[in-house]
């Protein structure tokens, strides 16, 4: 397989097209927002579940138009201005703006991500879920996606691999010591780990796929929790078409240089900005 030269994507298509054309007017939050960006899909999602009203502005985070600078300084999205406060404020950085969202359907919609607050060991258990999917499976899906030569491929997908079994290992100590949580769970609903894990795991389906040929792990109860993931509507209607994410990592997938500030980190080794 060779560098076609296929351009980044600016506009979402398919079912999150249609989200996007049912939040146009102007509302107390607008996201700032990139159409293939999975930090974005996480705020997104969210938004979408926690019932919170919002507008969406699709940007161009490459170009960095003045109005995404103003609300994120690095120019990264997702970004929200807070229109409720004079003059607006500003929120950026996808688990501070979660955390937020959370306190925000507290007090309006009454809906959470969380196991309810009168268990707070299960609340800790989904935050360990999220912290090694932020430390340990984010990273390595760009080092597996990013890796050139054969041997850092195969590596590369070892790591991402085990970072997903870790993952399942994390929901199946909860399934035993608290009943599960999330999706995880047969006719549970979505939580807060499904949610900050799901753009990367949508993403191993179609990009990992077709660029690195990787195959998600087997298991019965694995394959049920993927499919609730994949057809929960608040999932679901911020998914583009896949050749949106084939054409727009393409770049990620042969490392050409300048692909983003998270493909520089991971080049750098450094964490992810």
């Amino acid at each position: 397989m060779t560098d076609s030269g296929k351009v980044y994507h600016r506009s979402c298509t398919g079912l999150a097209l249609q989200t996007v054309e049912q939040h146009t007017q102007d509302e107390n939050i607008t996201l700032f927002s990139g159409c293939f960006c999975p930090f974005v899909q996480r705020v997104w999602v969210a938004l979408e579940y926690l019932e919170i009203p919002y507008k969406v502005d699709e940007v161009d985070p490459y170009q960095k138009p003045q109005e995404l600078l103003n609300v994120s300084p690095k120019g990264l999205v997702p970004a929200l201005m807070l229109n409720a406060f004079d003059p607006p404020r500003a929120l950026n950085e996808s688990t501070v703006i979660l955390d937020f969202l959370e306190d925000i359907a507290a007090k309006s919609t009454h809906k959470s991500l969380f196991p309810p607050p009168t268990d707070p060991y299960a609340k800790a258990l989904v935050r360990l879920q999220s912290d090694h999917i932020s430390r340990t499976l984010v990273p390595a899906f760009y080092r597996y996606l990013q890796a050139q030569d054969p041997e850092a491929q195969i590596s590369g997908g070892k790591e991402f691999h085990a970072a997903v079994q870790s993952l399942v290992e994390l929901f199946e100590r909860a399934e035993r010591e608290v009943g599960g949580t999330g999706l995880w769970v047969e006719g549970g609903d979505l939580g807060w780990a499904d949610v900050v894990v799901a753009p990367w795991i949508f993403r191993a389906t179609n990009v990992l796929k077709h660029y690195r040929g990787f195959e998600m792990p087997r298991g019965t109860k694995f394959e049920a929790w993927l499919g609730r993931l994949f057809e929960h509507p608040a999932f679901k209607k911020t998914c583009s078409d896949e050749e949106l994410y084939l054409d727009s990592y393409e770049r990620y997938a042969f490392n050409r240089p300048n692909t983003s500030q998270v493909a520089n980190a991971i080049n750098s080794g450094r964490g992810l900005p």
